[in-house]
């Protein structure tokens, strides 16, 4: 479903010259997989994601999403992706309904077809009882389903979360790892950047370890665990990132 192979994303630095902000980047994710980007900030999780979703452009390689080339093929490739951030807005003077009603019909929905999948989301997400509530009135935690319900309403078959419980409290994050687990069960295939390594043993089937815009290592934990003969996840993660530090 994704496919990314030497992805480099370079700018023009005044002081530094040209950073790769992305670096040969290359990995793959599937159906009914989450495969997590851990890294810390600054690491290139986001530019990666940002070029997935076609707001970048990438200065050279390859990436596709379900099929499509990311350069050649921007518009198909947004019809098969819902994307999700910590920064992801919900507008205050539109419902919960109107407002993911309004992101379906930006996705050709219409007709019976739009309410019946209004009607599945608002009930996967368990949302029915704020439907009519105000974006100024939602809480943290309707303000992040709503956010959720946008991204999947047109049942994408390709999700991308970056970073999407930064900030958020206890339960509102756990709230939001239990839709992403739903959502794996379904068969999508997500790609999930996060740096809060609980969420990365509880929810990915493998990870990429990033640090300055490189891919330090690959696979599953029990993988990375077994070859790096690390059992601890938090002192592993910081043996990748401070190799790449001294390099």
């Amino acid at each position: 479903m994704i496919f990314v192979k030497n992805l480099i994303k370079s700018f023009r630095d005044l002081r530094r010259g040209i950073v790769h902000a992305v670096d040969h980047v290359s990995f793959e994710a599937h159906p009914g997989e989450v495969f997590g980007l851990l890294g810390p900030n600054g690491a290139g999780k986001t530019t990666t994601m940002r070029i997935l979703c076609t707001v970048l452009r990438p200065t050279s390689g390859t990436a596709r999403v379900a099929g499509h080339d990311v350069v050649t093929e921007p518009n198909l490739v947004r019809q098969n992706i819902g994307f999700l951030s910590m920064n992801t807005a919900v507008y205050d003077r539109m419902s919960a309904w109107e407002l993911v009603e309004y992101f379906a019909r930006l996705y050709g929905l219409e007709g019976e077809n739009l309410r019946q999948r209004m009607e599945e989301v608002f009930g996967l997400l368990q949302m029915n009882h704020f439907r009519d509530t105000l974006g100024a009135k939602m809480s943290t935690g309707m303000r992040q389903k709503v956010s959720i319900a946008r991204a999947i309403v047109h049942n994408p078959p390709v999700l991308i979360f970056d970073e999407p419980t930064a900030g958020l409290d206890v339960l509102v994050a756990r709230a939001v790892m239990e839709n992403i687990e739903r959502l794996r069960g379904m068969g999508k295939c997500i790609l999930y950047s996060t740096h809060i390594l609980r969420e990365v043993e509880r929810l990915c089937d493998r990870v990429a370890v990033v640090a300055q815009g490189r891919i330090q290592a690959c696979g599953t934990l029990a993988e990375l665990r077994d070859r790096y003969q690390e059992d601890d996840l938090e002192e592993l993660f910081y043996r990748l990132v401070s190799r790449k530090d001294e390099g």
